[in-house]
């Protein structure tokens, strides 16, 4: 580590008074959730030997059971599904929607286009093999206003012409601009929806927003969720899997979908997973508050540096993205490069722009994880498309978050002053 440009230490300094107050409150947001997470894994009778995991076929599970309940009285829905054979966030979403979508069913975005992977899912970008667009099911979008809120005029219009058999919600921002939404703002989505649509089924995409506020979009009139346990649920601990709550009969047409017909939840070995899957779960409230502390230090020093940050140091936050606004091509490449040199795995090697499998533009990524691709760990990433914009996501510990973000900008704006 450099030794930090005089200039530099004063900004930080104030930067770490000027955020302690906002710490604190995600201390108590912590101990909320911890709380929560403590006693559902009190009720459901944990034993070390639900830990031990299965093989072969995967029958009585017992720990895998009791996992699927711990998650269902978590997020207060009926049923959950808890799986390592979900292999991203992604596959987890196109899971839940392809069990509950058919020949002929509509599928609509309120929250404007989906991002990246999720359109090739849908059919609208790619080649559109084994998208829901190719097995009969159609899709239309509610564009966002300018401000990037969902356009309440607009929705209505939609939604009475598409009749939408699924309406999804899209939690994070994704790789867009607009702010991601608050819980407070999907409740209000749902009940815009149950006026408007009442018919229809309401599907969140959770990924990055599991316990970075007290509550969840489940608690308020949503009917099915998913997320990725490589990002938050998992704690940092997860190698792999995803998760599918809510009402008990979506959750099973799922389960068929993931499995086969006849077999559905009943079958699908959790091997040595089990234990990484319990133990991941239950440090989740404390490692996404770490990594909320360090996105919430981030925006409030890059801002000091003249950037264009969203949300804001101190703007409320319902997930882990922290976007860093850059207008240039070549200062992103360099920040990003800088966040994997002060990662703690790969921190040698150099990311450059390229091309990833479901997405359209060339793609940098600073992701010197433990887990290939946990966005639950520190990691950056982005298009190389106007406005530049940079994805920071996670953080194990708030304290490494803190060193490589000083670090970054010690390299971009303070090189010539070590």
């Amino acid at each position: 580590m450099h030794e930090l440009a005089p200039e530099l230490k004063k900004i930080v300094a104030q930067v770490d008074q000027e955020i302690t107050p906002r710490l604190a409150q995600i201390d108590e947001q912590v101990l909320y959730n911890q709380a929560k997470v403590l006693k559902a894994f009190q009720d459901q009778h944990v034993a070390e030997s639900d830990l031990t995991g299965s093989t072969g076929y995967g029958h009585n599970d017992e720990g895998r059971q009791k996992l699927d309940a711990i998650y269902a009285q978590v997020f207060k829905t009926e049923a959950a599904l808890v799986r390592s054979q979900f292999v991203s966030g992604t596959h987890t979403l196109a899971v839940a929607l392809a069990g509950n979508l058919h020949y002929g069913d509509h599928l609509t975005y309120l929250t404007g286009e989906p991002y990246d992977t999720m359109q090739e899912v849908i059919g609208i970008a790619g080649n559109q093999k084994g998208s829901l667009r190719e097995a009969g099911v159609s899709f239309s979008y509610v564009p966002l206003t300018p401000s990037g809120e969902v356009d309440d005029v607009q929705a209505e219009i939609v939604l009475k012409r598409d009749h939408p058999k699924i309406i999804v919600i899209q939690r994070s921002r994704g790789y867009a601009t607009r702010p991601s939404f608050t819980v407070a703002k999907i409740q209000r989505m749902i009940t815009l929806i149950k006026k408007v649509s009442p018919e229809s089924l309401i599907f969140i995409d959770n990924c990055y927003g599991e316990f970075s506020e007290c509550h969840e979009p489940t608690e308020y009139g949503a009917d099915f969720m998913a997320g990725s346990l490589i990002k938050n649920a998992g704690g940092g601990i997860a190698k792999t899997g995803g998760y599918i709550v809510g009402r008990k009969d979506l959750v099973e047409n799922a389960a068929y979908r993931l499995t086969a017909a006849g077999i559905g939840d009943s079958e699908g070995a959790s091997l040595a997973n089990n234990h990484e899957f319990y133990q991941g779960f239950f440090e989740a409230p404390e490692v996404t508050g770490n990594a909320i502390k360090g996105a919430i230090y981030s925006a409030a020093l890059l801002q000091k540096m003249g950037l264009k940050v969203s949300p804001t140091w101190d703007e409320p936050r319902t997930d882990l993205i922290q976007t860093i606004i850059f207008n240039d091509r070549q200062n992103m490449i360099k920040f990003t490069q800088q966040i994997q040199a002060n990662s703690p795995v790969d921190s040698f090697v150099e990311p450059i722009p390229s091309k990833m499998p479901g997405y359209e533009d060339e793609i940098i990524m600073a992701a010197g994880s433990f887990v290939q691709g946990a966005t639950m760990e520190f990691s950056a990433d982005g298009p190389l498309r106007p406005p530049y914009a940079l994805y920071m996501q996670g953080g194990l510990t708030y304290a490494h978050v803190k060193l490589a973000i000083t670090q970054a900008v010690q390299a971009t704006f303070f090189a010539d002053k070590e």
